[in-house]
């Protein structure tokens, strides 16, 4: 083994995962089916053992290609899927750099019985100590004209790619005589899979259901010991949102009417609570006594109106140091201790709640079978009036503060929706259908869909150190990002686009970095 590999050994888990072992204790197991913002937090929290971190994902359409996280000096690279990004792939691809064990047994020999140009396990290795008898594998023939081609050999939730030369292979050939030959190479590369076998599992690899939840800490938990993960959130307007869990009974959250009480018994304590008011666009909130939209065109007139700055402020600087921040330590959380107006912000389940006295919620959206919310009576009682779930789209400025939040907003009772994958440009389309002849004119119409530019860039550095491949939002949707002697300069700008009950953060290139729900 060269010098370079890390300190900590792997564990090997087939079909479950990897995990990383630093005498005596588990420092990170990495599950499949793990979140991004999980695995690459865990990942950042051991920078001796991962000093190199690349991300890599599709400038141009981050929520549908897959996100892969590399991790050079350790020889690992792991795919997660776009839209939920959840890892679905482990793979090793330089056995000099990483330590790994299965049941006790090295997977690579030292250093002593390894030539420099064996860098992986052999054949007989793998078929002898490791994980005995197979099926044959699935030999892919050289794409180039070079000598060797790749046979892979899997396992249940394992595989191996060898190189083996094309002149020697042949379909009637045996495969352990062919592998234990001089015509095959030491594995090359190592795979760890959801599946019974590689060439059955690759087709679904990205789509199908993983087994095992986002947080490695609800692997085998007892179901009282901690909050179930919330699976998705479905908005039905008139300030009621469904939340799907993992394994538990769907929730509700009803704006105005949902204490922060209710909040703790269904999602745990908040990870922080955000306090600071920032009021540096207060001048565009609503003026004048009719209480029409403000000057920021968030809501055409069905809508209730809407404080931005609430909005922007939920838990962008919550980890900073002029922030008031305060982390929530389970039974020593008191949620009448809290002051008025704060962000409860659950970054592992995606969502940030507002807590504030209560205020009348967005209309029901046209069409569909709930009424439009009743103004509440005066009280003195905190309720939750706003939520802001979180995409985690990878280039945004935010990238890692939050897991991702899926979420579907249903415009009627029959199953007229959109999601947080769909493109903005569709989003707005539809909503545009929808609240078709609630405006007072085609001037205000117009007028109320323009957006307000957000920048998040000046001021203090992104919260995440990972160094994106090509830079922020290089490319966009509508257009090519501003550079050469153009101010754009990657300030991390975004829009925001309002309609009634709902407010859109959106990137230059469609996606929605996160969506207000009032």
């Amino acid at each position: 083994m060269t010098s370079s590999r890390a300190s900590a050994q792997a564990q090997i888990y087939p079909g479950k995962g990897l995990g990383f072992i630093s005498k005596p204790l588990l420092i990170l197991y990495t599950p499949l089916g793990a979140s991004l913002h999980n695995v690459l937090s865990r990942v950042k929290a051991h920078p001796q053992t991962y000093p190199a971190i690349d991300l890599a994902y599709s400038s141009s359409d981050p929520l549908r290609k897959p996100v892969v996280l590399q991790l050079p000096s350790n020889g690992l690279r792991l795919r997660f899927d776009g839209p939920d990004q959840r890892l679905r792939l482990i793979e090793v691809l330089d056995f000099t750099k990483i330590s790994m064990v299965y049941k006790n047994q090295d997977v690579v020999k030292g250093t002593k019985e390894q030539s420099p140009s064996q860098q992986g396990p052999s054949f007989r290795h793998v078929y002898n100590r490791l994980f005995g008898p197979s099926y044959p594998g699935e030999y892919i023939p050289p794409a180039s004209h070079t000598p060797y081609g790749t046979y892979v050999l899997s396992y249940p939730g394992v595989a191996f790619s060898f190189p083996l030369q094309n002149s020697a292979y042949s379909d009637q050939c045996d495969f352990v005589a062919l592998l234990s030959s001089s015509a095959a190479l030491p594995a090359t590369s190592m795979a760890i899979y959801q599946g019974s076998s590689w060439p059955e599992s690759r087709s679904k690899l990205f789509t199908q259901p993983p087994q095992y939840p986002r947080s490695p800490a609800l692997v085998g938990k007892n179901r009282e010991a901690a909050p179930d993960e919330i699976e998705e959130f479905n908005v039905l307007g008139a300030g009621k949102i469904e939340i799907i869990r993992r394994s538990t009974p769907n929730t509700y959250i009803s704006l105005s009417e949902t204490t922060p009480q209710d909040l703790i018994a269904e999602f745990g304590p908040p990870d922080a609570i955000y306090r600071k008011n920032d009021r540096r666009i207060s001048i565009h909130r609503a003026a004048g006594s009719g209480g029409r939209a403000d000057a920021l065109h968030m809501s055409p007139s069905p809508a209730r109106g809407i404080d931005a700055t609430d909005t922007d402020q939920s838990s962008n600087n919550s980890v900073t140091d002029d922030s008031d921040e305060e982390t929530s330590h389970g039974e020593t959380f008191d949620p009448s201790s809290m002051p008025t107006e704060c962000f409860y912000n659950y970054f592992h389940h995606g969502f940030d709640a507002f807590i504030s006295y209560p205020t009348t919620p967005g209309p029901a959206f046209p069409g569909s079978d709930l009424s439009d919310p009743a103004p509440p009576t005066p009280s003195s009682q905190l309720v939750v009036t706003k939520i802001i779930l979180h995409g985690n789209v990878p280039g945004s400025y935010p990238f890692n503060r939050h897991r991702r939040s899926r979420w579907t907003i249903y415009f009627d009772a029959h199953g007229d929706s959109v999601t947080s994958e769909t493109p903005y440009d569709e989003i707005s389309s539809r909503l545009r259908d929808v609240w078709k002849g609630s405006y007072a004119s085609a001037t205000e119409e117009r007028a109320l869909q323009r957006p307000m530019v957000l920048n998040r860039g000046w001021g203090d550095s992104p919260e995440s150190s990972v160094e994106f491949l090509g830079g922020w939002e290089e490319s966009t949707g509508r257009g090519p990002r501003a550079g050469g002697d153009s101010q754009d300069g990657g300030l991390g700008n975004t829009e925001l686009f309002g309609f009634p009950g709902l407010l859109f953060e959106v990137m230059k290139n469609g996606a929605v970095s996160c969506v207000t729900i009032y």
